[in-house]
């Protein structure tokens, strides 16, 4: 720990930060790295910290276009959970869950996870249907989950609005206690000092323009700041995966929607869980600021834009206010949108490509700041081995081709 004398304290305090020891170096690109990351998102710079800490592998460089945690890292409502219904994917997003709780002493840097329970609320009979299904799918995995009727969502959450008078009439819910929400920011700043304290590189406003292939082999990349060798890459570049896909030529099935999410005035604490409404499209949570942290789904058209949709936001909000009329009056702050990248059956692609040596993480859809630990933990495993993780293996680019398909759009249908 660094000290200061008295006179070094009042110094400091009348500064403007400029003495401040920097959380990560701003280096130059050297000419050839062990591996090349695409991406500084949350899923990038995880596995940039795994591919240090648990394989050795130091001679990193994670290049982003803009700067860290400017795309979906900071374009989403943190919302953390593991509640999915197939075994692919509840193994998977349980093992980011389990190093979520871990998160904060692992990286000695507090990313602010708070397990405070997610609703997933049932408006029909088939919903309540499909609740039970995936909450037994869920217990049958050892993953915390319970079927609540309207009396014990009520319970949990006084201020909804749970009469049979209610447009959009809750009749349960599924509970799982041990999801939550995190500081997005936080993540992806822990992770980068992780990363940059083991002796990764990471270098911002670097735009990556193509890649260098030879023999069918990957051997580099083409950026705004020259040429970069590696002879492994792993792109990890959320919305924009299938426009790098392209540049190394060949294609994925995946389309990149924007996603919208908005923030209101903060309040006194009155909300102390994550309530979710597929049905409706809607989801609420209370940040610890104290602003209402509200999402929506993702928008029916494709495009790259990260600007807020009035339409979508109104629609949701409607919603909200149905099932919360004590936060009618409340004023919105301010709105945005994310790009993510969706897969047929909303699940993820963690896979070798055509391109030996190139690798691709990607297609998280709606679900990708859950899986940011686990994601990069499994990523980094494949990118250290040449081969894909036991977690990952189901989420192969093969699968489209023999139709082992993972479908969870039930447990992934609305956006989070």
């Amino acid at each position: 720990m660094q000290r200061y004398s008295g006179f070094g304290l009042v110094k400091h305090a009348l500064s403007h930060h400029e003495n401040w020891q920097r959380q990560w170096r701003n280096p130059t690109p050297k000419k050839e790295y062990d591996v090349i990351i695409i991406g500084g998102g949350g899923h990038g710079l995880a596995t940039a910290y795994y591919l240090a800490k648990e394989h050795g592998i130091t001679n990193v460089a994670v290049i982003e276009k803009g700067w860290l945690g400017g795309g979906n890292t900071a374009r989403n409502t943190t919302i953390v959970r593991s509640n999915y219904l197939w075994d692919e994917a509840a193994a998977l997003y349980e093992h980011s869950m389990k190093l979520w709780e871990g998160l904060s002493q692992d990286l000695n840097y507090n990313v602010m996870f708070s397990q405070r329970g997610v609703l997933n609320l049932g408006h029909t009979l088939q919903d309540m249907r499909d609740i039970q299904r995936r909450v037994n799918a869920n217990r049958l995995n050892g993953i915390d989950s319970e079927v609540l009727d309207a009396k014990g969502v009520q319970a949990l959450v006084p201020i909804m609005d749970c009469s049979k008078n209610a447009r959009y009439p809750v009749m349960g819910a599924s509970w799982q206690p041990r999801a939550g929400v995190a500081r997005h920011d936080a993540v992806a700043w822990g992770f980068a000092r992780g990363a940059d304290a083991r002796g990764v590189d990471i270098l911002q406003q670097t735009e990556v323009t193509g890649f260098k292939i030879l023999d069918g082999r990957v051997v580099g990349v083409h950026t705004n700041r020259g040429d970069i060798g590696a002879k492994t890459v792993g792109c990890v570049a959320a919305g924009n995966s299938g426009v790098l896909a392209k540049m190394a030529g060949f294609k994925l099935p995946l389309e990149s929607h924007p996603l919208q999410a908005l923030v209101s005035e903060p309040l006194k604490p009155i909300l102390d869980t994550v309530v979710m409404s597929n049905h409706v499209h809607g989801y609420i949570s209370q940040s610890d600021k104290g602003d209402l942290v509200i999402g929506a789904g993702i928008d029916g058209y494709l495009g790259y834009g990260q600007r807020g949709s009035y339409s979508t936001v109104e629609h949701t909000l409607q919603a909200i206010v149905e099932m919360f009329p004590i936060f009618s009056r409340v004023r919105m702050n301010r709105q945005w949108g994310g790009i993510v990248d969706t897969c047929p059956d909303a699940c993820p692609i963690l896979s070798a490509t055509p391109v030996k040596g190139l690798f691709f993480n990607c297609g998280w859809g709606t679900g990708g700041f859950k899986a940011t630990p686990g994601s990069g933990h499994v990523f980094a495993a494949t990118l250290a081995k040449g081969q894909v993780h036991p977690l990952a293996a189901p989420f192969s680019i093969d699968r489209f081709h023999t139709g082992a398909l993972v479908d969870e759009h039930g447990a992934a249908g609305v956006a989070h």
